[in-house]
């Protein structure tokens, strides 16, 4: 058995991280001691090592529950169900990712547009484009 330090100096996590999971009814703890002790299995450690891979991976804490009644009941679900919540979440992060690629471009563009000199920015290209001062490629094609 071990205590919740133990624990997370095993995982180089805070004891605050536990408490949190246990909040959040990923983990709990097997047994408590007289004094109010957390005391966790080797199963509560391998499902603590299961949810931080999963979050390593980016699964959400919903999505990590998600898992982790599945991997309770794997016998009882298809590789297919598991499958759908990777999909799912792949599918965001490669929205996430095409998002980034758009704000990457139009970050380039106002760097690009800017001087960058010493000189007072009152007239600066980056401040006028986010007013709209000034015109784009956008606002022409109107």
């Amino acid at each position: 058995m071990y205590r919740i330090g133990e624990l997370a100096r095993h995982f180089g996590i805070k004891a605050d991280t536990l408490r949190f999971y246990e909040k959040e009814g990923l983990l709990a703890p097997s047994l408590r001691t007289p004094a109010g002790y957390r005391l966790y299995s080797e199963e509560d450690k391998n499902r603590l090592h299961f949810v931080l891979r999963c979050k390593r991976v980016g699964f959400s804490l919903k999505d990590i529950e998600e898992l982790l009644a599945l991997r309770v009941s794997s016998c009882e679900v298809s590789c297919r169900e598991v499958k759908e919540v990777a999909d799912a979440k792949l599918q965001d992060v490669e929205e996430r990712i095409a998002e980034l690629e758009r704000f990457r471009h139009s970050l380039k563009q106002l760097s690009d547009a800017c001087c960058g000199g010493q000189e007072s920015a009152e007239h600066c290209s980056i401040l006028e484009a986010l007013d709209g001062k000034l015109l784009t490629a956008e606002n022409n094609a109107r």
